[in-house]
């Protein structure tokens, strides 16, 4: 019987011990260790962070799924991997500190044939000074949070009722951060309730970001064909933001944020300042607080780890230029190559480089949106995981690895601007590959016929249908494994 250890109970994690389950059955064992007892459907937070869901719809215990499946659940936190074990068992075991209320604060150490790493981000709020829930702006990258920011945006609406205008400054709170595409799912959701509230001429809202320039959506822009005609997504955005009167301020790395104030430095070097009544600034990502040891205790975190704190998998690490990426840097199985039986898979894997252009400012600040891992590739490296596992588990070393490289797996994007059944709206973006590849696509990096944007009502729709898909794929539900990743 072997013991296959998941890292994480989100999306990728959440995924791999469904699958894995479905594919062993019970006589292995597959256990998961998540610091969390609930499962958040994160893309709909935007939708709890406007008012328009409660925490209730977005999220559902994990215990009772687990008990149903067979799944073993330690709600704990990883806090070490020693992949060689220790001088005196060689068996590989990762360090646990418990969450659980009734076990609060005990630790313990848990022995794995296979470990699959989906630990997700660390929201690191504290790269920018004032930036966050404990500081002065809000975020939605929690159902907490997004409760939070919803509360302080009807506080906003009330001031508009009564005569006061306010300024909404909604993005991202740092140069090297990721997620624009939920940055610009809540501006748009946040316009959409300023108007039906009947105040839209009281509220001046700002987009701020770190894209070079609108659509870029840290995947370095899309170029497709709408209604017979070929554009971009740069054009597609900015006539969005001029028909929805949001002005945008491109280019930007968040310095610090104080009460009411927003400091920002641009590509080209500027300084400037923006005030501010109500601010939602996602934060910039980086791994969880992981270490790794070996056999004799020697701490080897970067053998394993990026210095950004994500785990190194099967990808080309060598630094160089952007004009030397290729898109065969990026990994196909998401192994760790110094210990094939570790695999990271959604957020916790290190991507070799962005795939956004990278630009310096004159003073030396880096604003480079990272790679997006979103929930679709986050889906589908979670059951390659679970695939490749149950074949080295069955079939050893004759077993057959699958790839999933996001340089050759597309992608599917239904980005809110506005929920309502009658009056919301969506965009709805497809890519394909998610990482663009100039020897096989050599104008646009991408399949055009692959590739579109279209917004609409019909959107809406598919987002909200999307919503309880999924959730009921993520309960484990009869023929949940029917719907796609």
């Amino acid at each position: 019987m072997a013991r296959v250890v998941i890292l994480g109970g989100g999306i990728a994690g959440h995924t791999a011990a469904l699958h894995l389950t479905r594919m062993l059955g019970r006589t292995n064992e597959v256990v998961v260790v998540t610091p969390n007892s609930m499962w958040n459907w994160i893309p709909s937070n935007i939708w709890v962070g406007v008012g328009r869901m409660d925490t209730e719809q977005v999220t559902f215990p994990l215990a009772p799924i687990y008990r149903r499946k067979g799944i073993d659940h330690r709600q704990a936190l990883a806090t070490a991997i020693h992949p060689e074990g220790t001088s005196d068992d060689h068996t590989p075991f990762v360090e646990v500190t418990y969450t659980d209320p009734t076990r609060q604060g005990e630790t313990a150490r848990l022995t794995y044939d296979f470990l699959i790493n989906a630990t997700g981000p660390k929201l690191n709020f504290g790269a920018t000074p004032g930036l966050g829930p404990d500081g002065f702006t809000k975020s939605v990258c929690t159902a907490g949070h997004a409760v939070e920011a919803s509360q302080s945006l009807a506080k906003a609406i009330e001031k508009m009722k009564r005569g006061e205008p306010q300024t909404i400054v909604i993005g991202v709170g740092h140069g090297t951060c990721t997620c624009e595409g939920a940055a610009f799912e809540y501006a748009f959701n946040v316009e959409h309730e300023v108007r039906q509230a009947g105040v839209r001429d009281l509220a001046d809202i700002v987009y701020l970001t770190n894209e070079f320039e609108l659509g870029d959506f840290g995947v370095g822009g899309l170029t497709f064909t709408q209604q017979g005609f070929q554009t971009t997504s740069k054009l597609w955005t900015e006539s969005l933001f001029r028909e929805r009167g949001i002005r945008a301020i491109t280019g930007a790395h968040v310095e610090r944020v104080e009460e009411g104030v927003v400091f920002f430095e641009q590509v080209d070097g500027s300084k400037d300042s923006l005030a501010f009544d109500f601010a939602m600034l996602l934060p910039p990502f980086r791994g969880v607080d992981l270490k790794a040891f070996d056999a004799d205790g020697v701490d080897i975190s970067e053998k394993l780890f990026a210095p950004n704190g994500f785990m190194k998998v099967d990808a080309d690490y060598t630094a160089k230029p952007f004009a030397d990426w290729r898109a065969e840097d990026w990994p196909k199985t998401y192994q760790v190559p110094s210990y094939p039986n570790i695999f990271a898979v959604g957020i916790a894997f290190a991507p070799p480089h962005q795939i956004s252009q990278p630009r310096t400012s004159p003073n030396g600040t880096l604003i480079a949106p990272s790679p997006p891992r979103t929930g679709m590739p986050s889906g589908i490296m979670g059951k390659l995981a679970a695939s490749n596992i149950t074949a080295l588990i069955k079939n050893g070393s004759k077993a057959k690895m699958k790839t999933a490289s996001m340089s050759d797996m597309g992608a599917a994007c239904v980005a809110s601007a506005g929920s309502g059944l009658r009056d919301g709206s969506a965009a709805s973006m497809t890519m394909y590959p998610v990482v663009p590849d100039s020897v096989r696509y050599p104008v646009t990096g991408r399949s055009v016929a692959d590739t579109y944007g279209e917004i609409g009502l019909a959107g809406h729709w598919i987002k909200a249908l999307l919503h309880y898909l999924f959730i009921y794929k993520a309960k484990a539900r009869p023929g949940w494994w029917l719907i796609p990743e």
